[in-house]
């Protein structure tokens, strides 16, 4: 298939280069300050609609919902790897249902990291019946990541706090105080080159149970985003990644 790109920073050219792995086409690169022999446009152009099966965004959160409205427009597939604009998920939504084309989202597009999400959904259906166990969320990551905690380890806190009823509210600051039944603390390290270590832990008197998720590199969040594109081509709506995990799981396309 052919695979646009809108933004050609360090995720984009991993995702590049895992298009073009996976036998696909790259016919199309926009990034408005970057100078590279590969980069086909400064701005989203109309004939990108007939160029593309889906474009890959990973710009910056500022445009991320303008490039949504000018995908929307031109009736091209997007995979949204941008964050920052999640706050008008709803509006975005009813836009991106009422035109003629295909999107898909997620704060994260490893392949691993959404596997170990519905792990994580799984034990805490479990956990919820056994009262004894409190959970907690640590994430650890190289000394350059700017925020804290991860989007990741907060996506984390969230599916627990769906998961577990006697979890009501995620705390991440420093804890100088006993933390209440009701609080689930997300926690962060940050030092050296990590690129990304993600902690949930189940832990009674008796005995402690954790579910770890270690990232090598970034290569699994280009393949993951290229996986999308290849999923959302074709399709029209709003989609998040649990869409696609889901048919991946149940084997259905």
């Amino acid at each position: 298939m052919r695979i646009g790109i809108c933004g050609y920073g360090r995720m984009g050219h991993l995702i590049r280069s895992k298009a073009l792995e996976r036998g696909h086409e790259v016919p199309v690169i926009i990034d408005p300050v970057l100078e590279d022999e590969v980069v086909t446009a400064k701005s989203i152009e109309e004939n990108i609609k007939d160029s593309v099966d889906a474009v890959i965004d990973f710009s910056v959160p500022d445009v991320a919902v303008d490039h949504i409205v000018r995908f929307c427009d031109l009736g091209v597939n997007v995979v949204m790897g941008t964050t920052g604009w999640y706050e008008t998920m709803d509006e975005v939504k009813k836009i991106v249902e009422e035109s003629s084309m295909g999107m898909i989202w997620s704060g994260n597009f490893s392949l691993g990291v959404n596997i170990f999400f519905h792990m994580v959904r799984k034990a805490g259906n479990i956990m919820n019946n056994f009262d004894a166990y409190d959970a907690m969320v640590h994430e650890t990551h190289h000394k350059f990541k700017a925020d804290s905690p991860s989007g990741t380890a907060n996506m984390l806190g969230n599916i627990l706090l769906k998961e577990l009823d006697r979890k009501d509210t995620l705390v991440t600051d420093a804890l100088y105080r006993p933390i209440e039944q009701s609080e689930l603390h997300v926690s962060s390290t940050r030092g050296g080159q990590v690129p990304g270590t993600h902690q949930v832990v189940f832990d009674s008197d008796v005995d402690s149970i954790e579910l770890t998720h270690t990232a090598r590199n970034r290569n699994g969040f280009a393949e993951g985003a290229v996986l999308a594109a290849e999923w959302i081509a074709g399709k029209e709506g709003f989609y998040g990644i649990d869409d696609m995990m889901e048919t991946i799981i149940e084997g259905r396309s």
